[in-house]
């Protein structure tokens, strides 16, 4: 894996040897899905590449940082909106959006965070829309685990089977793959919803 500068390099090799890696990596992962805009997978991809015989074991970490963050999310949006939610969401420029992602939600619910989980988009607008709706909890945690076991998995197999190219094909194929699977998903999910409402 090529770093652009020593001191990054370095800095890989101390995480990536340290026993402290998978606790580092959950908190980065927790960091990314709240509020750091660097998309987990720069760290990720080389980590998995240089520990091969921990790859699983590095995309769970990851999807579970993901899911506290998710759930702090959630709660921000249900307790704190008025205040927290408001200010984290023009801060970080997320108005518009954030109300096109409410309209979308209102109709489609489950689906919409299963779609927003996996496209290459702040995951936070489905957190506050979801809190501040009452969507029910257990749903929710259950369409991000979906959607983001989906990315982190996907993206162990990519690196499983293609090493330190894995890399490369992300770069060039991310926003492509991600919008697929979101179509594939968002369509099997409105038809087996269609298929229980013509049973019942």
């Amino acid at each position: 894996m090529a770093f652009q500068s020593e001191r990054a390099r370095r800095w890989f090799y101390r995480i990536s040897r340290s026993r402290h890696m998978l606790w580092l990596l959950g908190l980065l992962s927790f960091l990314e899905t709240i509020i750091v805009p660097v998309p987990i997978e720069v760290v990720l991809i080389p980590l998995m590449a240089a520990n091969r015989s921990r790859i699983w074991t590095l995309a769970t970490v990851v999807t579970v940082g993901c899911l506290l963050a998710s759930l702090l999310g959630y709660g921000v949006g249900m307790v704190l909106y008025q205040s927290v939610g408001t200010w984290f969401i023009e801060t970080m420029g997320m108005q518009q959006g954030y109300e096109a992602f409410q309209s979308f939600f209102d109709q489609y619910g489950f689906v919409a965070i299963l779609a927003l989980g996996i496209v290459p988009v702040p995951f936070q607008i489905a957190m506050i829309t979801a809190g501040l709706s009452g969507y029910p909890i257990y749903l929710f945690v259950f369409a991000a685990l979906i959607a983001r076991g989906i990315r982190y998995y996907g993206l162990a197999w990519l690196v499983y089977h293609f090493g330190d190219r894995a890399q490369q094909l992300w770069q060039k194929h991310a926003v492509l793959t991600s919008l697929a699977a979101a179509a594939i998903v968002i369509g099997v999910s409105l038809g087996m919803q269609a298929l229980a409402n013509a049973l019942l």
